[in-house]
Order: structure tokens, then C-alpha cells, then sequence
């Protein structure tokens, strides 16, 4: 039986990255990841594989990160967890290691509606070759039906229409796509630029049932309505990936996740969970969140992999920060959404602030950027936001969830300290983020 003494379980962004983390402050252990997977593709470039990347085997994670720092990788799929003998076992026999990391990910959530197992209906799962068979189906089709209008779902839409010849439908339950990640009037913006970039999207629309006689021919709404489909593309969620976990009878959280605190230790001593199979709490009331994103999943990791044989990292809940992008308008939200702080009972202030990303605003480069930030309004302590503008919004939603998780108040970030460039930045003056603060002060005020 070979031994190690780290095993990291799954190769994708969270066990990746715990594998570095734990090389890195262990250099003297051997640390090995374990993963199914010849190659793994890149979780957050799945969507852009069929209009902007060209093929799944452009999208895949490189093993030189890992080669560099020593990381072993071994090709095999793990059948069973024995936690009492700290032994995983494969199709090839036993592996023995003194810490288990496991970063089993999740597996794409499915709708409970007849019809959805039919040939050419498409979970969005992490592997290469059932991408590759996405992208030849979705070649020869004429019309695509793309269930679930959050992330994955306007990102592959998106990307399908980019391929052309194609008719491509979004359908989301609730009133608007990403309503679950930004406040109404950021929808409304990219449900309107989806649309002028010719992808269909039907809102309050509730699927019944898949049809076709095997291969799909059309997506039946409550209303009677039939969608024409040769593809259905299901992008409705994931959900963890626990029954390794499970078996073994590592406790579950109450979101079906594998159960960790603060360290990312299991029920077992031994072993740490993260990712997308890890249980997650919220930074705001540390009540459990269903948050599963790339950035969540390597915090998670980075604090899993320092603590192997000894804690030196805690985090303090999931913030949630993220953005997407759908040609030249990109959004972004770190934090709470005005709409999630009201239904959590927060008293907020909400301001927010449109203007040039570049002084003055004739320099080349600028665009409008908007800005909305969400105070609670008894501590003035920043709660969240969300900002829509060009490629900077990434960065700005970055700094914006670093105030968050500094617990920053408006009157602290009416102070920030910032520098400025004609061709880089807002004006000094009117700087968004200390704008915002500014009006949020003087709004509170009035209470």
C-alpha cells in the first residue's frame, strides 16, 4: 500500500489550490492530489469553450502549478473512504495518507420534470469529454433551449449565440434572470443587452415537461407553450458531491454539504473538506448559504491546506463576490444585494452613484460605470454591492468586498484613501466608492 502524507481528493480549483497551500507551509510532507480526471477543465471557462475559446481542450487547467511545487498526481478514481485506517481505496488498491483534504466538488443539479433524461438534454458537468459531446451536438443545431437564466445559464447563452445560425432561448422561473445575484434594475440592464445581442429570454416561465420521441424536439411551458429544441442545456445549479463523504460517514451540514467549521475540519480530525462539497456560512448572520463559486472554493482551500497538522487559518463566512460579462457590459456584486438585505431583516440605506470611469470623461477608455453600495443603517457598517460598467468592474467589486470584510462603515470609506489618474480612474472629486459613502452619510443623517 503506497502512503502520503497529505491526500488531497478531486484536481479542480479547490483541490488545486489546497494541494499548493499544503506544499507550500509543509515543505518537509509529501503532499499527493488524487483526481479521476486525465485533465481537468477550468471551472469558470466552461461557458466561453463554444464561442470565444473554440474547444474544451483549450480550457483545461495546467499541471505545471503543481509539478513546480512538488505536488505527486495520481490518476485514479477513489471507490471508498476507511477514515479508521486513513486509507482511500481505488480500482488498483489502497492509499494510506495522515491528512485527507477532500475537494470532491458537486455534480450539476437536474429539474424534476419529465422528459429530462432524453438524449440531447445537457447537465453542465466538469469533464472534458461529455463538454466535447455539448459542443459537437450543439454544431448541427438550429435552436437551443438553455433552462435557468442565472450565471451559467446567460454565459452559455451567450456563447451559443456567438457560434450563429442558432435560435437560443433563455428560460427562468423567477421575474428576471440573476435575480438571485443582483437587485432588479441590474437585471433589467443585462436582460436587455442579452436580448440586443439576438438571445431570446422568456421570464416567469415554468417548465412541465421535455418532449420528443428520445432525442429532444421542444420544451413545454406551464402556459402550453412549446419551445423548438435539438439542445437543451440545463443550467439550474450544482449541487455537493458528498457521497464519498457520506459513506464514510463524515457528518453532512444541514444544506446536505460535508460539515466543517471555521478550519475546514470535518467530523474526523483527520480529514478537511472544500469547494463546492464543503459547507458554507454566511459572513452576515453565519446562518448556512448555498454560495458555490471558483473564488469561495479556494479561500476555502488555501485555509484547508495551511491547517493540515495544525490550525493557522480561520475565515469568517462566505461573503459572496462575483461578476459576469455579456460583451461590453460587465456587473458585478460583492456582499449582500439591497433585496437580500431587506429579506434579512437589515434597516439599509441604499445609495447609488453613475458616472465616468475616466477624468474628464472625453479621455479615451471611459465609459459609465454605476455604482450602488448597501449600508446598515444604524452602524453605517457596508452590507454589499453591485457596480456595472466595462472590464475594470472585476477589480471593482474586489475592493468593494474587501470593505466589506474589513467591516468598514460609511464614514471610513468617506476617508479611503485613493489615487487617481486621468487615464486609469474616476475624478478625485467624485470617485464612486467615496462618493457613495458620502451620500450614504448624509442620507442616514436625515433619520
Amino acid at each position: 500500500m503506497r502512503k502520503t502524507n497529505i491526500l488531497v481528493i478531486g484536481g479542480s480549483a479547490a483541490g488545486a489550490t489546497a494541494a499548493l497551500t499544503a506544499r507550500r507551509h509543509y515543505p518537509e510532507k509529501e503532499v499527493t492530489l488524487m483526481r479521476q480526471e486525465a485533465v481537468v477543465p477550468i471551472p469558470c471557462g466552461i461557458p466561453y469553450i463554444f464561442g470565444t475559446i473554440g474547444s474544451p481542450a483549450k480550457n483545461v487547467m495546467p499541471d505545471a502549478p503543481l509539478e513546480k511545487e512538488g505536488v505527486k498526481i495520481a490518476v485514479a478514481k477513489v471507490e471508498s473512504l476507511d477514515i479508521a485506517r486513513q486509507v482511500v481505496r481505488t480500482a488498483t488498491g489502497e492509499f494510506g495518507y495522515e491528512r485527507l483534504i477532500l475537494a470532491t466538488g458537486s455534480l450539476p443539479a437536474r429539474i424534476p420534470v419529465p422528459g429530462s433524461g432524453k438524449d440531447g438534454v445537457f447537465p453542465i458537468f466538469k469533464d472534458v469529454v461529455r463538454l466535447e459531446e455539448l459542443q459537437q451536438r450543439l454544431q448541427s443545431a438550429t435552436h437551443v433551449v438553455v433552462i435557468g437564466g442565472g450565471f451559467i445559464g446567460i454565459e452559455f447563452a451567450d456563447e451559443i449565440q456567438k457560434m450563429g445560425g442558432k435560435t437560443v432561448t433563455v428560460l427562468e422561473i423567477a421575474p428576471h434572470c440573476l435575480s438571485l445575484a443582483y437587485d432588479e434594475e441590474f437585471c433589467i440592464e443585462m436582460e436587455n443587452a442579452l436580448r440586443a445581442r439576438g438571445v431570446q429570454i422568456r421570464t416567469q416561465a415554468r417548465v412541465e415537461e421535455i418532449l420528443g420521441n428520445g432525442q429532444v424536439e421542444a420544451v413545454r411551458l406551464s402556459d402550453g407553450a412549446q419551445i423548438p429544441a435539438e439542445v437543451v442545456v440545463l443550467g439550474v445549479g450544482a449541487a455537493p458531491n458528498v457521497e464519498l463523504a457520506k459513506a464514510a460517514g463524515i457528518k453532512l451540514g444541514p444544506t446536505g454539504a460535508i460539515a466543517v467549521d471555521r478550519a475546514m475540519e470535518t467530523s474526523d480530525p483527520h480529514v478537511f473538506a472544500c469547494g463546492d462539497c464543503a459547507e458554507k456560512v454566511s459572513f452576515f448572520k453565519g446562518r448556512p448559504t448555498p454560495l458555490r463559486l471558483a473564488s469561495i472554493a479556494t479561500l476555502e482551500a488555501r485555509t484547508a491546506g495551511a491547517n493540515a497538522f495544525g490550525i493557522r487559518r480561520e475565515h469568517e463566512g462566505i461573503i459572496g463576490v462575483w461578476a459576469t460579462a455579456v460583451g461590453n457590459l460587465a456587473m458585478g456584486t460583492a456582499g449582500l444585494t439591497e433585496t437580500a438585505a431587506r429579506q434579512d431583516g437589515y434597516d439599509v440605506v441604499a445609495v447609488a452613484v453613475e458616472g465616468p470611469n475616466r477624468h474628464p470623461g472625453t479621455m479615451p477608455g471611459s465609459v459609465m460605470t454605476k455604482l450602488k453600495l448597501i449600508f446598515e443603517r444604524r452602524t453605517g457598517e457596508l452590507l454589499g454591492g453591485q457596480v456595472r460598467g466595462n472590464g475594470e468592474v472585476g477589480e471593482i467589486i474586489n475592493l468593494v468586498s474587501a470593505c466589506i470584510q474589513k467591516r468598514m462603515t460609511a464614514e471610513d470609506i468617506a476617508l479611503f484613501q485613493l489615487g487617481t489618474h486621468p487615464a486609469l480612474t474616476a475624478s478625485p472629486v467624485v470617485y464612486p466608492l467615496v462618493n457613495a459613502a458620502e451620500l450614504a452619510i448624509a442620507k442616514m443623517a436625515q433619520f
